[in-house]
């Protein structure tokens, strides 16, 4: 038996399992989508949105990339994001970074990854904006931890910069920003930064014409 096959017999007994706790669980799914939260996320295997928040399917609208990034050329997550806030009115938007995340580690060396230069170039950035508190932390697994944990933040106040969100603040009061970081020694989700709708940020970033 090859190895995709071995997916396919676990989706049957899933799906199998599945009707028998809730023999219309499919059918309701199928009929509408009405998840409550977006969750951007980093593209590691090892960190499942809906496992990790024991939520089910329908329960969490996810996009998913390397180090969970919110960048303002992305068109795939600026799609994703407004179809969440405008269509979907998610009440909450969850960017999950996790700790020891191989995405943050290449970007704090020197090494070229090819294309991928492009992308980390963005977790660069972050570290230059806190070079001074990250060059102070002498232990490498820490500094990389907490530059983790920057970028969260940061990523986080990207969001808050697109007119996507300011447009549903203003409007709707909605939705809630999360900045979390999950860890993978001990599977426990750590809060690190939150924005409430309408918060202010540096005048330069607000729109005043939406």
């Amino acid at each position: 038996m090859q190895v995709y096959e071995k997916l396919l017999l676990k989706n049957k007994a899933w799906a199998q399992e599945t009707i028998q706790d809730d023999p219309n669980f499919f059918k309701n799914l199928s009929e509408v989508q009405t998840p409550e939260f977006l969750w951007i996320g980093c593209s590691d295997s090892r960190v499942p949105a809906n496992q990790i928040t024991g939520t089910i399917p329908g329960e969490l609208f996810v996009h998913r990339n390397i180090a969970n990034m919110v960048v303002h050329t992305d068109l795939n997550l600026l799609s994703v994001l407004e179809y969440a806030v405008v269509y979907l009115k998610v009440k909450h938007i969850i960017v999950c970074g996790h700790y020891g995340c191989g995405g943050v580690k290449a970007a704090m060396n020197t090494h070229s990854y090819g294309i991928i230069n492009k992308w980390l170039r963005n977790i660069k950035d972050v570290y230059r904006f806190h070079r001074q508190e990250l060059d102070a932390i002498e232990d490498k697994d820490a500094r990389t931890n907490r530059l983790i944990e920057l970028n969260v933040r940061e990523q986080v106040m990207n969001l808050a910069k697109t007119s996507i969100i300011q447009r549903a603040w203003k409007e709707e009061q909605r939705p809630h920003l999360h900045g979390w970081v999950y860890g993978l020694d001990n599977g426990l989700i750590h809060p690190v930064f939150e924005m409430e709708a309408e918060t202010h940020i540096d005048s330069l970033y607000e729109f005043d014409n939406l």
